[in-house]
């Protein structure tokens, strides 16, 4: 066979045929969030960086490239057939799990902020936890859609998956990543939920994770302190709950229509890193309550363009693949937000699509490629 021959082959294998035009309405969605995230991270770090690094640009530029990435990578994965996704599911979970493994290794992993979840590739890094979140969600959904008829029962239903997600989630924890562990816990639960498994058990296995996350959370003095900062942040406002603190003063700077865009006054170094886990504070700072209801609005249509696409694919597979990822992107919108309206102690969550990142924002722009994917065989 020619050369020629042969990578159209593997082309005809691999990408899908002309089938249904892609979900529009989840596209306009992403591309309107991730709009609003380029202006919004330029707004947010553009003192800071001048300040820190000497270049205004710094965080500007490393954003719009990982953007650019996150696009190409939405636009390959949206054609590409639902077999593969299958059939990559488990070398693919196999992979993210050796990569968090040799996260931990002093050498290999790069340590930021006192926590171990980067690998460097040369000039280049990556958080392989932001991988995890994907590939979980393949695991899952093959592995759920495989064993329907199995998961009423407590053993050999619910156990396989429960331990094969449980050590993925511990690397992370011992990273320590407590936010990423804990929205993957939730997809694991709803998942299961979702794919036909018992409430019964899934509150039962609830009720048993209390103690240890209780236990957990007073073992180490910085969880408990925020805790307590959560109950009372203005106690700790010069303290443990100095970034909250701030964040609520932009909301209630904010008002209704907010300060305009450009005019924060919290993110001159009284919001510390506005650009990161933060951003949706400068949002209702500048942009008012409007302008956050509006942020809230968009993920609201994304969730429910997603959760269209899984109640609609005819195989159960991809139905539970569409029903994980927006679970994924929903859940760490929901989070965030929460913990910057002071509902959720602090965890160190992005908000996907607006907040500075490079890996997590290229795997979000993964995601709903996938799901584009999905919806292409829905109509």
């Amino acid at each position: 066979m020619k050369p020629r021959q042969s990578l159209q082959s593997l082309r005809q294998r691999v990408v899908m045929p002309r089938l249904h035009r892609p979900d529009w309405w989840l596209l306009l969605a992403t591309a309107t969030l991730a709009g609003l995230g380029v202006v919004m991270v330029f707004n947010a770090s553009y003192f800071f960086a001048q300040y820190r690094y000497e270049d205004p640009l710094l965080f500007f530029r490393k954003h719009v490239m990982a953007l650019i990435w996150g696009t190409v990578a939405l636009v390959g994965v949206s054609r590409v057939r639902l077999q593969w996704f299958e059939r990559l599911a488990l070398p693919f979970a196999a992979g993210v799990a050796v990569a968090l493994v040799l996260t931990l290794i002093p050498g290999l992993g790069v340590v930021r902020g006192g926590a171990r979840r980067w690998l460097a590739l040369g000039p280049l890094g990556f958080q392989p936890s932001e991988l995890a979140k994907i590939a979980v969600v393949l695991f899952l959904a093959r592995t759920l859609s495989m064993r329907r008829e199995s998961l009423q029962g407590l053993v050999a239903g619910l156990l396989p998956p429960l331990l094969s997600v449980g050590a993925c989630v511990l690397l992370i924890v011992a990273q320590p990543d407590f936010g990423t562990a804990a929205i993957i816990i939730m997809v694991l639960g709803l998942m299961l939920f979702g794919a036909g498994a018992r409430a019964t058990h899934l509150v039962g296995l609830v009720l048993l994770a209390v103690p240890p996350v209780i236990y957990a959370v007073v073992y180490a003095p910085y969880r408990l302190r925020r805790v307590l900062a959560f109950l009372d942040p203005w106690k700790y406002s010069q303290d443990i709950a100095f970034q909250l603190v701030q964040s609520l003063i932009a909301f209630g700077s904010g008002g209704l229509t907010g300060v305009g865009l450009g005019e924060s006054q919290q993110k001159m170094f009284f919001l510390p890193e506005a650009h990161t886990d933060f951003i949706f504070a400068l949002v209702g700072e500048e942009l008012g309550v409007l302008g956050a209801i509006g942020v809230l609005g968009l993920f609201a249509l994304l969730g429910v363009r997603g959760f269209r696409i899984a109640l609609r694919h005819p195989d159960p597979f991809g139905s539970l693949l569409a029903f994980g990822l927006t679970l994924v992107i929903l859940l760490e919108a929901i989070v965030n937000v929460g913990v910057v309206v002071g509902l959720l102690p602090t965890k160190g969550l992005a908000l996907p699509f607006l907040s500075y990142g490079g890996t997590a924002l290229v795997c979000t722009m993964i995601e709903i490629g996938i799901l584009t994917a999905l919806s292409r065989m829905t109509g």
